[in-house]
């Protein structure tokens, strides 16, 4: 149980540094390319959908962790240090926004319909 306990402190730390990049996001000193490095790993933290749900233990928070630590290591690096910095010390003092999350949802829900219906339009042409 010592490591399900560990990965999910480490999952919820991860979330918390993903609203600090959504933050970021909307910081007009961040450049469009970390912008776009920012939207797809808040849009994996905010969909409905994982890899391995967390119910499953150890596992499900497994992907959750690697996923997002490399998606914000690799985002973090190419923010501007003070930015970076604000955004941090904001995502703890403010809660996340409601609306944040259901447009994130929407978001994802939409990408996964576009992979559904290119992959039933694929497979009903017969390849």
């Amino acid at each position: 149980m010592r490591v399900a306990s560990f990965l999910k402190k480490r999952v919820e730390q991860l979330k918390r540094n993903t609203y600090a990049l959504y933050l970021a996001y909307k910081d007009p000193r961040v450049p469009l390319y970390a912008k776009i490095f920012i939207v797809a790993v808040v849009g994996y933290v905010v969909s409905p959908l994982d890899l391995i749900p967390e119910f499953i233990p150890v596992i499900g928070y497994f992907d959750d962790l690697v996923i997002l630590s490399a998606g914000i290591y690799f985002t973090v690096k190419i923010i501007p240090d003070d930015v970076w910095n604000d955004c941090k010390k904001r995502a703890v003092s403010e809660p996340v926004d409601g609306k944040l999350k259901i447009a994130g949802s929407v978001f994802v829900v939409l990408v996964w319909v576009f992979i559904i219906v290119f992959l039933i339009r694929k497979f009903n042409r017969g390849g």
